[in-house]
């Protein structure tokens, strides 16, 4: 079999049906009628002597010869598609794209706020899309080409992902402002005496604050787990329960006067963040540029942060219930 031989496009359709799980979510994707992505399944089977696919549960469950050739061909594939992107460079303030970035809802607040007035200049024709990924399928989506980047915690992925640390937060404790029990300061006995806030997608396991405390032999009360900060915050602004968290998250709250927001009076190892995206777009300029922008506006948070902090620091000396929290 030679190349010229080949039709380059029954690639594309491999990786659409393999990355969707089915032709008809292919066919979605690409464009296509279902008997063109059916016909050019054929032609592949017929050229690999292979299924590649078969019917499982409603899915298209790929083959082991097609788990063999999977990163082969979107190598190849993102190859050919920055080849193209070099033919005809990525011009931010002319070209028309959209961007998908996986993030956490602790994050997306404030660093798409910032994202946004960093880039509505200098690329009007930019559309910025944040989705929430399942970390378990992050390089998958990656590789697919289904999320740009991402922005997460530490995660065990493959080299095939490269990745970049780009924000670091501390981690403090929010409560509501007329807190009855925290009106000196928040002390350790205190802390694990009220009951509290856990913000977690986990269905089961120790949370990232809770996995600390274990390691310092601690345990505290916790009354309330959620999924998101928005409504944990709410819930604090309300009660008389804490939420231990990165120092970020009373962005998502419309208020955020309501909360006052104190250091943790246990030594929690800061909340590290860091911008991930596939070995495939390290050289493509348009993933260049909006890692560029991302870590800039990762930078320029830090800036402001630290800012906040010795202006603070200097105009409350003393006094406990400050806005912000001192680094560790």
């Amino acid at each position: 079999m030679h190349i010229r031989n080949v039709d380059l496009n029954l690639f594309v359709v491999f990786d659409a049906i393999y990355t969707e799980g089915g032709v008809g979510r292919a066919c979605f994707r690409l464009n296509l009628t279902q008997p063109a992505v059916s016909h050019a399944l054929g032609r592949l089977r017929a050229m690999f002597d292979d299924p590649l696919f078969v019917r499982s549960n409603h899915e298209m469950t790929p083959t082991p010869l097609a788990r063999q050739i999977i990163t082969t061909v979107r190598q190849a594939l993102n190859g050919l598609e920055t080849t193209l992107t070099h033919a005809s460079r990525f011009d931010p303030a002319r070209t028309p794209k959209r961007f998908v970035i996986g993030l956490r809802n602790n994050l997306e607040a404030p660093l798409v706020s910032a994202l946004i007035n960093r880039i509505s200049t200098v690329a009007p024709l930019v559309e910025i899309a944040t989705v929430r990924s399942e970390r378990a399928n992050l390089e998958r989506e990656l590789a697919a080409g289904t999320l740009d980047v991402a922005i997460d915690t530490l995660l065990p992925i493959s080299a095939e992902v490269r990745r970049v640390q780009v924000l670091s937060e501390d981690i403090a404790v929010f409560a509501r402002r007329d807190h009855p029990d925290l009106r000196k300061r928040l002390d350790a006995k205190t802390y694990l005496r009220l009951e509290h806030v856990c913000v977690t997608s986990r269905r089961s396991g120790l949370s990232f604050e809770d996995f600390q405390f274990q390691r310092l032999g601690l345990k505290r009360t916790v009354r309330l787990t959620c999924q998101n900060f928005a409504t944990a915050c709410h819930v604090v602004s309300r009660s008389n329960m804490l939420l231990t968290a990165a120092e970020s998250v009373d962005s998502v709250l419309g208020d955020p006067d309501l909360l006052q927001c104190l250091p943790c009076p246990f030594p929690i190892t800061p909340h590290v963040n860091y911008l991930y995206w596939h070995a495939t777009a390290e050289s493509d300029t348009t993933n260049q540029w909006l890692r560029e922008q991302l870590r800039a506006t990762a930078a320029q948070m830090e800036e402001s942060r630290s800012g906040r902090k010795k202006r603070s620091s200097t105009r409350t000396r003393g006094v406990p219930m400050s806005a912000s929290v001192p680094a560790e």
